[in-house]
């Protein structure tokens, strides 16, 4: 029997055990296979009306709307600024400074309309605003007069691997009781930054004028939030928009419109796959729908974007893409396999950490696992545990009209942590180069409640070499930022 002395060296050393077994219980056990009984149907799967509160247009003649904002550049210290007005071009500048009503600066942007069908959209205005200062809270204004509109956002920390940060994780949104309801709970997380996974609108359940008019109320419905954070857009199938039947036949026409990326930083040829770098993550996102996979243009890009990695300074490696390469709902089940077959011993390779995806409406965890021995003469045939490949994570479950995807296969799939037909969003909150807190949080009537939890540990420098290179005061860290119910034994 151990007998431990009361002395700073043994309580420290108390600590490290303590860490290593909720680091070790939470990692590799996760929730153990649990598929969750809770099926959350509050409201109907039905679209807001277009005269809720929801939707309202914003007072003042020509008045900017469905403002919202992205990173504008590789490294943080950029937004892209976007805005409609409705009547008129008016002017497409932004004015911005660090003080409330105090704009010192300005910057210039483009304007641009596009027609879908017989509607006209309004004036879409975007204008980059750059040479930004880290870790910094500014001021922004759009618009003239008496009709011009104030918000405000906040830069990320200068990249660095001990970075803190909170990304907010969401995916299928759309526009009903169910989506405000996940919007409303996600504002309350204190996330700093959305990773949007893709189906933003779903406008194109709708048809001829509707299909435009359904992403002008989603572009005012989703302000709230995106107008003060950034969101990193992932485009999902309900933004491809391919109907020959109203002569459109141009893929992603109303969404490349209206929502940039900052493609071209990361040296990207296409605005749907790109990277960027925030505080201590580096985030590279995905097109699920680029045709064909192997040789293509974002084959060749992802090949050199890996060589660009530098974990020494951004440790945490995020992927984002819509459709889940592992998923066990009936719902799009394997439609992920194309991109799995080429970019899944990329992503152990390169030790990704986590790869987020939409597209299945409930949520799913996966256990660390590959399959990236099977060939056609032999191999392993399913997936087998793989302690160097990513977490991955099925966040499909904003709140659409399409409903929840509840029909699971049975029995639960070795892969599979666990999974839950319920409406929700995930947050991750990064504490240093070594640990992360993952949260799904499920929308149960009203109240934000913390249903899959825990402790993520960083693929790269989790080794245990890597770890003696550490300064001892990590481990305190992160033990002194633990949520109490975590820091006891399981």
């Amino acid at each position: 029997m151990i007998m431990w002395k009361d002395t700073g060296m043994g309580s420290m050393l108390f600590q490290l055990l303590l860490v290593s077994f909720v680091f070790l219980s939470f990692v590799d056990n996760g929730s153990a296979g649990v598929t969750s009984k809770f099926v959350r149907q509050e409201w109907p799967s039905d679209d807001i009306p277009l005269d809720n509160e929801a939707f309202a247009v914003p007072k003042g003649q020509n008045a900017p709307q469905q403002v919202h904002i992205t990173q504008g550049d590789y490294d943080g210290n950029a937004i892209i600024v976007s805005w409609v007005t409705p009547d008129e071009p008016g002017p497409s500048q932004v004015r911005y400074g660090t003080s409330e009503k105090k704009y010192d600066f300005t910057a210039e942007g483009t304007v641009k309309n596009y027609t879908f069908y017989n509607y006209n959209s309004g004036y879409i205005h975007e204008c980059l605003v750059d040479g930004l200062e880290y870790d910094t809270k500014y001021y922004y204004e759009v618009g003239v007069g008496d009709s011009a509109r104030a918000f405000s956002f906040q830069t990320p920390p200068k990249i660095h691997p001990d970075a803190p940060y909170k990304f907010g994780i969401i995916g299928d949104l759309g526009q009903t009781y169910n989506s405000r309801s996940t919007i409303e709970h996600y504002m309350e997380s204190g996330g700093q930054a959305v990773l949007f996974v893709g189906d933003l609108s779903y406008s194109d359940r709708y048809q001829y004028h509707d299909v435009g008019v359904r992403w002008d109320t989603w572009g005012r419905f989703i302000e709230r939030s995106a107008a003060y954070q950034p969101w990193i857009w992932t485009a999902g199938n309900h933004e491809i928009e391919y109907m020959p039947y109203m002569g459109e036949v141009i893929p992603f026409k109303s969404y490349l419109q209206r929502y940039p990326t900052p493609y071209a930083a990361s040296k990207s040829s296409n605005p749907l796959w790109y990277s960027i770098r925030r505080a201590s993550a580096h985030i590279i996102v995905l097109s699920s729908y680029s045709p064909f996979v192997k040789y293509t243009p974002q084959w060749r890009w992802l090949a050199e974007e890996f060589k660009r990695v530098d974990r020494e300074k951004t440790p945490w490696l995020i992927v984002l893409m819509h459709a889940p390469i592992y998923n066990s709902n009936e719902a799009h089940f394997m439609e992920g396999e194309s991109m799995r077959t080429v970019f899944e011993s990329w992503f152990i390779q390169h030790k990704v950490d986590v790869v987020y995806a939409g597209h299945v409406h409930a949520y799913e965890r996966s256990y660390r696992v590959s399959n990236i021995h099977y060939n056609v003469s032999g191999g392993d045939r399913y997936p087998v545990p793989d302690k160097s490949a990513p977490v991955y994570i099925t966040v499909g479950d904003g709140g659409n009209q399409e409903g929840l995807a509840s029909r699971f296969q049975d029995p639960q799939p070795e892969y599979s942590a666990f999974r839950e037909a319920s409406y929700g969003h995930s947050t991750l909150e990064i504490k240093n180069r070594t640990h992360a807190f993952y949260h799904w949080n499920r929308n149960d009537d009203g109240k934000r409640v913390a249903t899959d939890s825990f402790m993520l540990h960083n693929q790269y420098w989790g080794s245990s070499r890597r770890r003696r290179k550490l300064n001892k005061n990590h481990v305190h860290t992160v033990l002194a930022s633990m949520p109490h119910r975590l820091r006891r034994p399981l």
